[in-house]
């Protein structure tokens, strides 16, 4: 795929290890509407603004991806039209239902993060990230405090602007939805243990932030 090899197709820089699987569990436990990318970030990340420079990238890391270089502006747009499009109509249209419907909804992003960046170990067990209303991110912060060991990280290891994320801006900001994005450490969602321990954890911990959250907004 994009002229790289099975082993770096496979990689942290081709997808969100361990996130999709979390995010399904957690779906399964809450009864929760789980929208996943099928599609590696490198063909384009859908989570970034089109047009930016981290939407299709020639370089991730130290690894050159040969399908992205000297892209023609017809190549990229139907890489959004065809992927990054349908994405986010399929998160689009599923908040217009559930807002026709009057149904209460909160809007989840879940990623992963590698343990070491360029050579420096990060130290975070999970991140919480927010833009400009850090309601729910505090809240969900606190709680998670208060499990024993977890190192959190507050906006780290990224933090949401409207420059470097296009869900949590779009979806949730622009809709006035609660919202929070998760990042978990790979290491810890790498297997099936790890995936069931930390959807087990957020499927407790979301609905007691989001009943929090209410009290206050």
């Amino acid at each position: 795929m994009l002229g790289l090899q099975a082993a770096e197709c496979e990689s942290h820089i081709a997808w969100d290890i361990g996130a999709g699987a979390v995010s399904c569990r957690i779906g399964e436990e809450l009864g929760a509407v789980v929208i996943r990318q099928n599609y590696s970030r490198l063909a384009i990340d859908c989570n970034r603004p089109p047009g930016s420079e981290t939407s299709i990238v020639e370089l991730s890391e130290l690894t050159t991806v040969p399908g992205n270089v000297g892209l023609s502006k017809v190549q990229v747009e139907a890489r959004i039209r065809e992927i990054f499009q349908p994405y986010h109509d399929r998160i689009a249209g599923e908040l217009d239902l559930r807002q026709q419907a009057g149904r209460p909804t909160a809007l989840i992003a879940v990623h992963s993060f590698t343990p070491v960046f360029n050579a420096t170990a990060r130290p975070w067990h999970v991140g919480v990230l927010y833009n400009r209303d850090p309601r729910f991110a505090n809240i969900l912060m606190e709680f998670l405090r208060c499990e024993q060991g977890l190192v959190v990280g507050d906006n780290e290891p990224y933090g949401v602007t409207d420059e470097s994320d296009y869900t949590l801006p779009v979806h949730g900001e622009q809709r006035d939805l609660p919202h929070v994005a998760i990042e978990i450490r790979q290491d810890l969602i790498i297997d099936d243990a790890g995936q069931r321990r930390w959807a087990n954890l957020f499927a407790q911990l979301l609905p007691q932030a989001y009943q929090r959250l209410l009290t206050i907004r």
